[in-house]
């Protein structure tokens, strides 16, 4: 009787492990029992750490438009006349006649017994100029003028008066005769070749005879030679 339990038992036990068999494990990994063991994966490679892609490129600023650039005047053009015409080389050629605003004015006696007086004017101002022709000498009130004595230089031979340079000219006195006069003073002015009116320069003449054989030689650079003539 032992005997039959025990193999029944044994046919029992069998048959409940046949029965866990064929039911498989539960989803979880479980049977009713502790978890069985799962193998153990194969050890695999870190991946490599992608590269950090580099920062965008900065966005350019909008470039400022430079403003137009201002047009050139157009430069003067040239009167046909200053084209045509080359300046000048020579150093005088701006060097204006002599007016009576440029110089001072004295007459001197020369020759009492003729009563012949000697002219001279001064560059008073602080550039050059030319004196031209004869002196323009009248009489205080009387009328008329006296005469050109000898031939002038013309103005490109005239004497230059440098600033504080003089030039002389003879006045020569008039024969005394019935209708002669004297006069205490003259008046000067300058032959310019313009309409530029001038102040006439007056200067002493005590005693001087005026008749009709007054004369006035041109200006000469030395007294020597204005009253020999």
């Amino acid at each position: 009787m032992s005997t039959v339990r025990r193999v029944a038992g044994i046919v029992l036990v069998a048959a409940s492990a046949l029965a866990l068999t064929a039911c498989g494990p539960f989803e979880d990994g479980t049977a009713g029992g502790p978890a069985a063991p799962t193998a153990t994966p194969s050890a695999t490679t870190s991946p490599s750490v992608p590269a950090k892609p580099s920062a965008p490129p900065a966005k350019p600023s909008t470039p400022v438009k430079p403003s137009a650039p201002a047009k050139p005047s157009a430069p003067a053009k040239p009167s046909a006349t200053a084209a045509s015409v080359p300046p000048s080389t020579d150093p005088d050629y701006d060097v204006f006649p002599c007016s009576t605003y440029d110089l001072t004015f004295t007459a001197n006696l020369a020759e009492p017994t003729t009563s012949s007086y000697l002219l001279k004017v001064t560059n008073k101002t602080g550039k050059p100029c030319r004196v031209i022709g004869h002196p323009v000498v009248t009489f205080g009130a009387l009328d008329g003028r006296a005469k050109a004595r000898g031939a002038a230089p013309g103005i490109e031979e005239a004497i230059r008066l440098a600033p504080g340079q003089s030039a002389y000219a003879g006045l020569m006195g008039g024969l005394k005769g019935a209708g002669s006069q004297t006069v205490s003073s003259i008046a000067m002015t300058m032959e310019t070749d313009s309409d530029l009116k001038q102040v006439p320069l007056k200067a002493s003449t005590p005693g001087l005879n005026v008749s009709e054989g007054n004369s006035v030689t041109a200006w000469m650079d030395n007294a020597e030679d204005a009253l020999s003539l």
